[in-house]
């Protein structure tokens, strides 16, 4: 069976989550109650990344500046490149981040050949339009991971999931095996949902490794 790695970006690739910096340092102050509304399951995080970003006023470069300056990769993320070209695994990053911002950080750590799935963005005076696009080509603003795990599942991959937050709970339910840490490794436990935990990504490495 092909084998496909789907994995989220920010508090995953990254140590933090790079979109919750820029809004707390671009967008108004209101964004963290539409935080609060999403953990409490109230709106989808497609409607609160839409609604958050719509509010930050900065230009792009003045962004990309501000995560240049933020950015912290996880350790062992080029040795999980490698390892996945290797063994002929196709490595997908699929993020409720923007574009804009992971591709920036890619292409600074050298990196510009993988396929990135997450919100297209317009910069406007009024503010960031933030778009997520479905495997069919369609709008969506909920369940924009659950969309892709499931394309992939159709297509005939053995889909591995490596991610963080609470975000990454219900598509890695669908997977076949799952690598967690932070929220979504708690999350895992609480509910005895069968993962590996990982610190740094040379351990997911080593967990792939022990795949057949």
């Amino acid at each position: 069976m092909k084998t496909l790695v789907q994995c989220d970006f920010d508090g995953t690739i990254t140590e933090e989550d790079m979109g919750f910096l820029l809004l707390d340092s671009f967008a108004s102050e209101d964004w963290r109650q539409l935080l609060t509304e999403y953990r409490e399951d109230k709106i989808s995080v497609g409607y609160f990344n839409t609604k958050a970003f719509a509010t930050v006023k900065a230009d792009r470069q003045t962004l990309l500046r501000f995560v240049r300056s933020k950015v912290k990769i996880r350790a062992g993320f080029h040795e999980l490149l490698a390892y996945c070209h290797k063994r002929g695994f196709r490595f997908v990053i699929v993020s409720n981040g923007l574009v804009f911002y992971i591709e920036a950080i890619l292409r600074d750590t050298g990196v510009d050949n993988i396929d990135i799935l997450a919100a297209k963005t317009n910069f406007t005076p009024e503010g960031i339009e933030a778009e997520y696009i479905g495997p069919e080509g369609n709008q969506i603003q909920d369940g924009f991971k659950e969309a892709y795990i499931r394309s992939f599942l159709r297509k005939g991959y053995r889909v591995v999931y490596i991610g963080n937050g609470i975000s990454d709970t219900s598509p890695a339910k669908q997977a076949h095996h799952i690598f967690a840490i932070s929220e979504l490794l708690d999350y895992c436990k609480e509910t005895n949902l069968d993962c590996t935990p990982f610190v740094d990504l040379n351990d997911v490495v080593s967990g792939l490794e022990l795949l057949p």
